[in-house]
């Protein structure tokens, strides 16, 4: 089984305008309200590929049911921890360029938090769990250690989709996969990056650090897979970019999914990048008809 955790999903309401003019009377072109969160968008793509997975982490008020009722019609699994304070709405008003207003989330009490580490009581060898976002900061600095050390006592695998310091601190414990890009890297080695070669030096140094599979997203430049034995790249299929939310999270998904059902790291890295390239074409997150459409246009080389 895969898990997934999302500590401060949200509702992304997608809001398409011609023209915005400020301090005057806007008319949408259309919209769109879908559940959000990172965590959460790594089981819908787990979801299109057939990966039995189960979404949980923190929702409240009538935006989390929300989110829970959506996931259920979508037959996503979902044990949630439901709270007092409402889960947040995000805004992504589209107006040729793209503008997020994001929500500030709720605040989550101790006795919440011991919920959600409770439910993880579940997880068993063989069972992963996908730690995707930001920490809020009701929870503390170190939230995501607590839950790493019961991926650690059940012996479970664990991915890490996270930057900074949360990051640094989860690499001793041997995450799955790590999937910084470009700047990400640079930030958090606290150096300049300039070519392919630096990035594949720096992703080795998470290797070290204790990761076991990195992936290195650049853009239109394809992506890396680093592993301890060899580094692949992959390009990035033709098409028209549309929307530049889960695309991260896409990758994640198809990488995992793949990995889990096939236990092929060439084939998960393959589908991740296809995941992520789909989501990019897609209105909303990839569907898995998009995928598969794209899969052949990967071309994994060996460097």
């Amino acid at each position: 089984m895969i898990y997934t955790v999302t500590l401060n999903p949200s509702i992304d309401y997608i809001v398409e305008v011609d023209e915005l003019k400020l301090g005057e009377l806007n008319r949408m072109k259309r919209d769109l309200k879908l559940p959000g969160g990172k965590g959460i968008n790594v089981s819908r793509i787990l979801n299109q590929l057939g990966a039995q997975n189960t979404a949980i982490g923190f929702l409240g008020g009538f935006t989390g049911h929300y989110i829970d009722d959506k996931l259920k019609q979508d037959q996503i699994a979902t044990d949630f921890v439901f709270i007092s304070d409402d889960t947040r709405i995000n805004v992504k008003l589209k107006h040729g360029d793209e503008t997020e207003i994001n929500g500030l989330g709720p605040a989550i009490s101790t006795e919440e938090a011991d919920q959600l580490v409770n439910k993880l009581s579940v997880l068993k060898q063989g069972d992963v769990l996908v730690l995707s976002g930001s920490v809020p900061p009701s929870l503390g600095g170190n939230f995501y250690e607590r839950l790493i050390a019961v991926c650690e006592e059940k012996g479970a695998e664990f991915v890490i989709d996270t930057t900074g310091k949360a990051l640094l601190e989860a690499l001793p414990h041997g995450p799955l996969l790590v999937k910084p890009n470009h700047h990400e890297l640079s930030e958090l080695f606290e150096t300049e990056i300039n070519s392919r070669e630096e990035l594949i030096a720096h992703g080795r140094k998470l290797l070290e650090l204790g990761a076991k599979h990195v992936l290195i997203s650049m853009a239109g430049d394809g992506a890396l897979l680093v592993t301890k034995d060899e580094v692949y790249h992959a390009n990035v299929p033709k098409g028209q970019v549309k929307n530049s939310v889960g695309a991260g999270d896409s990758m994640i998904g198809g990488f995992v999914g793949t990995l889990v059902l096939s236990n092929d790291a060439l084939e998960a890295f393959r589908t991740g990048v296809a995941s992520g390239s789909a989501t990019a074409f897609s209105d909303d997150l990839a569907d898995r008809a998009k995928i598969d459409e794209l899969l052949p246009q990967v071309t994994i080389t060996r460097l």
